[in-house]
Order: structure tokens, then C-alpha cells, then sequence
């Protein structure tokens, strides 16, 4: 039953080397790979299981067999990525107590909460607990909800998203921030880094489907998943030592036996002159044991050698991992086969490796990437853009490729993070010749650009592009797929799925890499971009 799945998928691709011998995006193709990797063999896809093994030797041998040299250390396919895993071992029990009185808290239905210390036990009694409104310190945007008070040893609450995110035209807020799109000031990730910068003893996030850009039920379908990072120095510059998100009506309640009324110092937090909120006699209590152990995670690593001037390089990339095995759904199924997300990435970037290795060589060296651990934080592009094998600074761009969605294509090609960057322009212009046209994330406060593994790469300055990913809800195959199937055991393959349009998408793709590798050219950030001026400071080592 899995293994013909695997089988099926080697005939089509057989198949497609017989009725195409023109290097050209293959939808058959796209739809061959995606089938074999998001079958049950390779059991979800999880870093640190046997389907990682499975998941990452088979990416592998496809990039040989396309034609692909070894991109990783010492001639390898794999760049090895070095991680702590975190396993809670059970729910974590937690309460709160107001006035002496004790507030239960059901574990995944109202609170979920973790930790990515490495230490055996994670153990926070009767710490105060104080809003914190958006936990933004931005020193940029004269904007600072901490206001010097003390937080050490305290739980933070902080609200999802930006400062301006429900901010109405008028309002003295409205776009201090980026309005509708989110900064990265709004994501968890960032929220999470700060409490731990304030000395903090835990952070929940409060939850709003708006602001979060997902449903709870996406956060609590991967809560018991096993949780990385990448190796610190010192951890506790990174992470408290619990964190996790809150319901917003178990929040409610909360405050409100605390004498304080949510929604208006929800209100109040988006003034930039608001003031942490200490609810008076409130405490938090939590316990949990975590196995923490150091495991090694590998990136997949192709190439093609620029014919003169291999050491600067285009890299496209696609994570490879989804969620594993986790939470059944109604149907007994555990399996998160993470088909659309991010299957169909990975078989997009065979198939870019493939029509890359059957043509003239570029100029510029071409790399395939297909990235551990983006489900668990951006870890595996994380550690790359930290240990590249072409510096970054000649590094013209990295094009990422993050669930594609089957059927036609529509005119408009959603770009995520549009606007901040040169390379859009190349886009568009490819796309003008296909009369279709680039539009901006029609969800920009789900804040898409800095949830997957461009991000890390940007940071550091690497102009990036991002299209046609299928979470942004544009249309209403996108927003079925992110009510029904994302992050659920049931993004899984489909028979009738066809990829027609997203073989278009990645004809866009090839023809802006393969222009890009064969110039001179080194597009930047747009004005006011936030990455620019390190794109800057590298100029002079590009020639």
C-alpha cells in the first residue's frame, strides 16, 4: 500500500522522459515527485526519524540522477546541521492562581506551552505574571512596550501580530509598524527572543486566528512534535525557560478575574506610550520534563558549477520536512504527510536541478537546497546562511519555492514580500511576457515572508524571492487548503491533482535564475527594505 505509491510515481517519470526531451518544467514530473515523497514511507517527513533518512537519501539520489553534482561539504549531497531536539515527555501541567484561588488550565485546548532549553526539567512556580501588549521593542520605530521595568523572572503575555495591525486610519498608530503586513516584530519567533532578552521566566502568546494567520488548531496539531534549535553558545539569551501561546478567551477570563479588562488594555496597547500591566495577585505555575539531545539533521545540497564564475552563485530552495507523526484526526490517520507543504516545493526543485543540468551550462554556479527543519523555526536555513559554501556576499539571490498548488494557473502571481525587493522586477518582467502580472500577499498580517527559509538568508542581506505560495488564501483553493488540509494529517496526496500551473509557476522561476546566472547583474533591496544596508556593507567584496 506505501510502497506502490513510490513505484507508481517512477513510471510517471518514466513516462515524462519519453514525451519531453526538451528542457522544459514537467507537470508530470512535479506531480511523480510530490506523490513519492508525500507517500506514508516516508512517515511525515520529521527531522531526527527513519523517514528523515528516508526522506533526505531519496532527495539525494534524485538530484544525482538528474544530472546534479554534490553541493555539500566533501563532495557530498548533505550538509550536516547540527541541532538540540526537544521532547516534552507528557503534558505540561499548569494553573494559575489569582487571590489564592486556584484557575485550571486545560493542556492543548487552552494552553500550550514547551521549551527549548536544554536541561531535564522545565520548572516556573508562582511567578507574577504582567501584560506586556505587543512585547515590541524597536528602537527604529520609537516604540518600547517594556518602558524599562523589571521583568526578570516573570511571565510575559503578549498579543500576536504588530502594534498597528488593528489600527484604523486615524488612529495614532495606524502604519507605525507596516499596517496590514506584519514585521517580524509581530511573529512568535521574534516575540519569544525578546522575553528572553527581558530576563523573562515564560511567554504565552495570545492567540487570535486574525492576528496569527492560522487557527489554534494548527498550533495544536504539532504541539507534542519534538521541537529544535540550532546549537547556542548560551541558550538563555535565546529562549526563557518556558514558552507557548493562550487561548485569547481563556486570556480573557484571566484578566478579567484579575480585575482588568482584556480588550481594553488590548485597546490601550496600541499607543506607543502604553505601560507593562502587572495583574495584581496573579501567578503562573507550570511543569513538564524535556529530553533534550543533540542530533544532526542534514540539508540536501546540489549544483551546477558556473562555467565562469563559479564562485558566485543563485541558490534555490524548498524545505523537506513536515510534521511526522502526531495527533490522529477523525479518520485514526497520524501521519502528516506535508504534501502540498512542502512536497511539492522539493519535486519543483528536482525538477528546476534537472532542467538546469540537461542545458548549457550557466556562468554562475546554480545551487539546489532542500532545507531541514523549517516546520521547527527556519533551523536548516538557518545554519546554512550562518555556513554557506559560497559566501554570502556573492550570493546574487535565493529563490524559494513553498507549497505549490495543483490545478490552473491564475493570471495574478501572488509574491510574498512584494515590494522589498530587486528581484521582483525580474519577475515581473518574465511574467509580462506570459500576460500575467505579480500582486502583493493578499494576507500580509500572517506575516508568510518571514515564516519560511528565504528569511535567514534576507537577514543577512541575500536579495530573495518568493512566489505563488499556497498559504496566502488569494483564491479559493488556497483558502481551502489552509482551512482544511495545512498542517493536517490530510495534506496528503491527491489522484486527481494535476500541476499545469505550477509547472508556469517554475517556467517563471528557471527563467529568472537562468537570466540572473548568466549576467553580470546584482539586484539588491528595494528603498526602506529592512535588509539593505547589509546588502550594502558587502558591496565592495562583489565584483
Amino acid at each position: 500500500m506505501i510502497r506502490p505509491l513510490v513505484a507508481l510515481a517512477a513510471v510517471l517519470l518514466a513516462t515524462a522522459a519519453v514525451a519531453q526531451a526538451a528542457p522544459r518544467i514537467d507537470p508530470v514530473r512535479i506531480a511523480a515527485h510530490t506523490m513519492a515523497l508525500a507517500s506514508d514511507e516516508f512517515e511525515g517527513r520529521a527531522p531526527s526519524t527513519p523517514g528523515e533518512t528516508r526522506s533526505t537519501q531519496w532527495i539525494a539520489d534524485q538530484f544525482r540522477a538528474a544530472g546534479l553534482e554534490p553541493a555539500g561539504p566533501n563532495g557530498s549531497y548533505f550538509q550536516e546541521v547540527p541541532l538540540y531536539r526537544f521532547t516534552r515527555k507528557g503534558p505540561a501541567q499548569s494553573s494559575f492562581r489569582i487571590g489564592g484561588q486556584a484557575m485550571a488550565v486545560t493542556p492543548a485546548e487552552d494552553i500550550l506551552i514547551n521549551s527549548i532549553r536544554p536541561e531535564p526539567q522545565a520548572r516556573v512556580s508562582d511567578v507574577p505574571v504582567v501584560f506586556v501588549g505587543y512585547g515590541v521593542k524597536a528602537d527604529e520605530r520609537g516604540w518600547d512596550d517594556f518602558k524599562g521595568m523589571d521583568l526578570k523572572g516573570k511571565l510575559l503575555v503578549m498579543l500576536v501580530n504588530d502594534p498597528d495591525f488593528e489600527a484604523p486610519a486615524g488612529h495614532p498608530t495606524h502604519r507605525k509598524f507596516d499596517g496590514q503586513a506584519m514585521t517580524y516584530y509581530g511573529r512568535w519567533t521574534y516575540k519569544f527572543e525578546e522575553a528572553a532578552r527581558q530576563g523573562a521566566a515564560g511567554v504565552l502568546v495570545v492567540h487570535e486566528t486574525a492576528g496569527a494567520g492560522y487557527p489554534w488548531t494548527v498550533l495544536k496539531n504539532s504541539d507534542n512534535a519534538p521541537k529544535f534549535d540550532i546549537v547556542r553558545a548560551d541558550p538563555a539569551s535565546h529562549s526563557a525557560p518556558v514558552q507557548g501561546w493562550i487561548q485569547r478567551s481563556v486570556a480573557e477570563a484571566l484578566f478579567r478575574r484579575a480585575g482588568q479588562d482584556f480588550a481594553a488594555l488590548k485597546e490601550a496597547a496600541k499607543r506607543a506610550d502604553f505601560r507593562p500591566v502587572a495583574l495584581q495577585g496573579v501567578t503562573f505555575s507550570t511543569a513538564f520534563d524535556v529530553e533534550a539531545a543533540k542530533i544532526t539533521s542534514r540539508n540536501v545540497m546540489a549544483r551546477v558549477t558556473g562555467s565562469k564564475h563559479p564562485d558566485e552563485a543563485l541558490i534555490y530552495g524548498a524545505h523537506w520536512d513536515a510534521f511526522g507523526r502526531g495527533v490522529a484526526d477523525a479518520s485514526g490517520d497520524d501521519i502528516y504527510n506535508g504534501a502540498i507543504d512542502n512536497a511539492t516545493g522539493v519535486a519543483a526543485l528536482i525538477e528546476l536541478g534537472r532542467v538546469f543540468a540537461q542545458g548549457p551550462k550557466p556562468e554562475r554556479t546554480v545551487i539546489f537546497v532542500s532545507w531541514t527543519a523549517e516546520e521547527s523555526g527556519l533551523i536548516g536555513s538557518q545554519h546554512y546562511a550562518l555556513n554557506p559554501v559560497v559566501p554570502l556576499e556573492t550570493t546574487v539571490g535565493n529563490l524559494n519555492v513553498d507549497s505549490l498548488l495543483p490545478g490552473p494557473a491564475p493570471r495574478e502571481i501572488v509574491v510574498i514580500g512584494y515590494g522589498k525587493g530587486e528581484l521582483d522586477d525580474w519577475l515581473a518582467r518574465e511574467a509580462a511576457a506570459k500576460r500575467r502580472v505579480l500582486i502583493p500577499d493578499p494576507a500580509p498580517q500572517a506575516g508568510a515572508f518571514y515564516r519560511s527559509d528565504h528569511f535567514p538568508l534576507a537577514r543577512l542581506g541575500v536579495p530573495v524571492l518568493f512566489p505563488s505560495a499556497g498559504f496566502t488564501g488569494f483564491n479559493a483553493a488556497s483558502q481551502d487548503y489552509v482551512k482544511n488540509r495545512y498542517h493536517q494529517p490530510s495534506d496528503e496526496w491527491d489522484p486527481s491533482w494535476t500541476f499545469e500551473g505550477a509547472a508556469e509557476d517554475v517556467q517563471l522561476m528557471y527563467a529568472v535564475g537562468w537570466k540572473l546566472a548568466n549576467s553580470r547583474a546584482w539586484p539588491g533591496w528595494k528603498r526602506g527594505a529592512e535588509f539593505a544596508a547589509e546588502r550594502q556593507r558587502s558591496a565592495a567584496r562583489r565584483k
